[in-house]
């Protein structure tokens, strides 16, 4: 990876692109997920926005090779997959193929992309997903109000498409049913991690040079501790998933509520210890933060914490995979 050209600064787009050509071979299962979660911690330890680049991209290729589908060289991806009131694309088959229609939010970089893994609602059958190229003459990038410090270079808005040709990828229901769904959930959570690798790495510098502080042990303590927990749960989760012997869906969640867990309660913790002064003063740190609070709002907290339950009943038992 050419990470060594990053300095910083915030990342270019047109450099986080190149490298997620380079990564375009990482994908989950097959006996290489720890390999894969590994590049996407290293990527968050790096740059959050660099991250957020690669990571749907990298899934999307995933999705596409589960369905397979070829992707056409030198592409990049996106996935705009959430389901949003008031948004949505309708997909019908015409005498040339598969044509999409409407508005999808959260479409993050679509001006700049080549191609994006988009669902569809197909009507009678449910949702559907479909390899599109972003096309110009099919798709108009809305503009977006992005007034989050956090993920700046990444703003994510609605694009409108009008009879955009895509190709299926599965049946209706499969892109949620596959069991790289999970996968590319527990991919997110391990770019949280690398991200809050950063801060934890900013309060051990401040502990090493405060050693007499009880509070501020104390307090990388509390972080290393659940960081240690986090890792391990993404270790965990890399074995079980080559080795084919854990619900997908479930393992997710469980992975996904740790990581996000942990990684709240290490920006509450790096608060306590740091104080306000590397939030004003340092730019790369705070840009972290903002990154990080951002990001983590892919999980939804005690929303998603009430499907795990659901999930554990579903079940039948507390299973260990």
């Amino acid at each position: 990876m050419r990470l060594s050209v990053l300095t910083d600064g915030p990342v270019e787009v047109s450099t986080a692109l190149g490298i997620a050509g380079e990564l375009s071979g990482q994908r989950p299962g097959e006996g290489r997920t720890l390999e894969y979660l590994r590049v996407l911690v290293t990527l968050g330890v790096v740059d959050a926005s660099l991250a957020r680049i690669v990571e749907p991209h990298l899934d999307a290729l995933a999705i596409l090779h589960q369905a397979g589908v070829p992707a056409e060289k030198g592409s990049t991806w996106g996935v705009y997959a959430s389901g949003t009131t008031g948004f949505g694309l309708a997909a019908r088959r015409g005498a040339q193929g598969w044509v999409l229609n409407g508005t999808k939010a959260w479409c993050s970089l679509a001006g700049r992309l080549s191609h994006a893994v988009v669902t569809a609602e197909v009507p009678g059958a449910g949702q559907q997903a479909f390899a599109v190229r972003l096309d110009p003459r099919h798709v108009e990038v809305q503009p977006t109000q992005w007034v989050s410090r956090g993920l700046v270079a990444i703003p994510s808005g609605p694009i409108t498409v009008e009879d955009l040709p895509g190709i299926p990828l599965g049946g209706p229901g499969w892109y949620l049913d596959r069991p790289g769904f999970g996968w590319g959930g527990i991919g997110v959570a391990a770019v949280w991690f690398g991200i809050a690798i950063g801060v934890r790495e900013r309060v051990q510098r401040h502990v090493d040079a405060h050693r007499a502080s009880p509070i501020g042990l104390s307090q990388l303590g509390s972080i290393d501790e659940e960081m240690f927990a986090a890792q391990t749960c993404l270790l965990h989760a890399a074995a079980v998933i080559d080795d084919g012997i854990a619900s997908s869906a479930l393992l997710a969640q469980r992975v996904r509520a740790v990581v996000a867990r942990t990684c709240e309660n290490t920006v509450r913790n790096a608060g306590y210890v740091l104080g306000p002064g590397p939030l004003v003063g340092e730019e790369p740190y705070a840009r972290r933060i903002a990154d990080l609070t951002v990001y983590l709002r892919q999980h939804h907290g005690p929303r998603d914490l009430a499907y795990l339950g659901e999930l554990v009943v579903a079940a039948g038992q507390v299973s260990h995979g």
